[in-house]
Order: C-alpha cells, then structure tokens, then sequence
C-alpha cells in the first residue's frame, strides 16, 4: 500500500514538474521578441525607399506598427519619416500634434506631424525625423503620442531598432 501511495506521488510530482516546465517554455515563446530589417522598396534614381519596420506594444498593451522610413530622390533632398499605425482599438490620434522622443537618460525631442489636417486613418500618424534621426544616442527610446488633454501614449522601442533607424542615415542620401 505505501509503495502504491509512492508510485501516485512520484507521478504527481512528475506531472507538475513536467507542467510547471511547459508553462515557462510557453511564457518565453510569447515574450516580446522584436526583429525589424532595413529593407529597400523603388528602382534607382528616381526614388527609392529604405525602410525599418517593427511591431510594438504601448503602455496597455495594444499592438502598434512602427515604419521608419528613408525617401531618396535623385534631384531632391532625402527626408526620414516615422509612421506609427494602431491596431484595430487603438486610440485615435489628433493632428496637428507633435511626437515626444525620450531617451532613457531624459533628452527630450519633438517631431512634427506630417499630417496637419487630416490622416489617412484616425490610427496613422506620421512624423519627420530627418533632423532628429542623427541625434539620437543608441539607447532604447520613449515615443509619447499625444491624446486629447494631457495624456500620452507610450511605445517603447528597443535599443537594437534604434541602431536599425540609425542604418538608415548612412544610406545612399
């Protein structure tokens, strides 16, 4: 009888061990792993674009496309812009309204809305980084999108996709 009461315990601590170890595989599968690529769009010289495009999360939890993108025209100026596109139930952006970038140690920019009137979408929002883009420490950053009244939402982007944006300056201007 003591063995048989064994046996049923050592298959219960089996079994948990082996739920316990599933769960936590399980929990690192949907940890927030990020992986963005410079891609190029457009045949030279005319225009071509150069892009980086990720997907992250704001502060509740609701999923944001992040596209930083790079113009190259053959006889103009190249510009750098970021597009931020909610998710279906995300807030609705207003425009004509600045991006607030924050590095982890404080440095603080603002970039203007492309949009001055009205986006494509109440979710799109698009701003230019041309100046910005090459001041920007290679840190994790802090993107605050403007609501109505004084609330923001917050998106943070990780180190290795500002290192990604920053690719971007080098790129055939």
């Amino acid at each position: 009888m003591l063995r048989h009461i064994q046996q049923i315990f050592k298959r219960i601590l089996f079994v948990g061990i082996l739920t316990t170890l599933i769960f936590l595989g399980l929990a690192n599968l949907s940890s927030e792993k990020v992986i963005a690529a410079v891609t190029q769009i457009g045949k030279p010289p005319e225009e071509v674009i150069y892009r980086s495009q990720v997907k992250l999360d704001d502060q509740s939890g609701k999923v944001w496309q992040i596209v930083l993108f790079k113009q190259v025209y053959s006889d103009q100026p190249s510009n750098i812009n970021l597009r931020l596109v909610g998710f279906p139930g995300s807030a609705e952006l207003i425009h004509p309204q600045p991006l607030r970038i924050t590095t982890n140690t404080g440095k603080l920019w603002n970039a203007n809305d492309i949009f001055l009137k009205e986006a494509p979408a109440p979710t799109i929002g698009q701003y230019n980084l041309t100046e910005i883009l090459p001041q920007l420490p290679p840190e994790s950053l802090t993107l605050s999108i403007p609501l109505p009244g004084k609330n923001f939402i917050n998106i943070t982007v990780p180190i290795h996709v500002v290192k990604e944006w920053q690719s971007l300056i080098s790129t055939e201007n």
